[in-house]
């Protein structure tokens, strides 16, 4: 019984080590993206696999463009759009949080999720889509670190240039240039609106932008002007 123990004991040890050493590997990287651009993320990493599984010689659009040559409206658009409060908080939005738990439940399924952009940046730069009490909780780390690390500007910097846009479309310019033919720079604010709006699902309202989606998109065209950009 005594050696059982001690080997459970270890294994204990071990595992934890793992944990902490797996910590480690995404702070460095954390680190490591603050002052350079990623070139790919996890999310990447599994559209591509889906998209080669059907089409081999398939691949992602995406084109990194730095900070100033984003378009103004779209950073308010999608700030408008997910993250109002996003200068103000440290990473997670309690307020939001309960808004999402109270609507969840009176439609009685998971209709709302309360995530702010660092935390939605965290589960592209290392997760999956999967839903999970342990994917969540390692969510909240990353989140934690990288609002520790990265300035507010570098946050929204990345976001805007490693969020999903559709159907291995990945980043603002190449959303801008798929969806308008223009680059992200030229963004217009109508233009902004309708992009920010499909985040949420963007394989499927590349694919069935209805009415109910448009006037949500004109409802975030009027609150743009509100929105704080770092």
């Amino acid at each position: 019984m005594k050696t059982l123990l001690r080997r459970a004991g270890w294994v204990c040890v071990a595992l934890v080590a793992l944990l902490v050493l797996y910590q480690l590997w995404i702070f460095l990287l954390v680190l490591w993206w603050s002052h350079f651009n990623p070139s790919s993320t996890s999310f990447m990493d599994i559209r591509l696999d889906e998209l080669q599984e059907k089409r081999p010689k398939a691949e992602l659009r995406h084109e990194w463009v730095p900070y100033e040559r984003i378009s103004v409206h779209l950073k308010r658009a999608v700030i408008a759009a997910e993250d109002d409060s996003f200068v103000d908080h440290e990473g997670f939005d309690w307020e939001g949080i309960q808004r999402a738990l109270e609507k969840n439940q009176r439609k009685g399924r998971a209709v709302a999720g309360g995530s702010t952009i660092s935390q939605q940046l965290a589960k592209n730069l290392f997760l999956s889509p999967t839903r999970s009490y342990f994917r969540k909780a390692q969510e909240a780390v990353i989140t934690v670190m990288i609002e520790t690390v990265w300035s507010k500007r570098r946050i929204l910097e990345v976001y805007l240039n490693v969020v999903e846009w559709g159907t291995g479309i990945f980043g603002c310019e190449a959303a801008a240039r798929r969806y308008y033919g223009v680059p992200a720079s030229r963004l217009g604010p109508d233009e902004a609106a309708r992009l920010a709006v499909m985040l949420p699902n963007p394989r499927k309202y590349e694919k069935q932008f209805g009415p109910r989606l448009a006037a949500h998109a004109a409802r975030i065209r009027g609150r743009m002007a509100y929105a704080q950009v770092p």
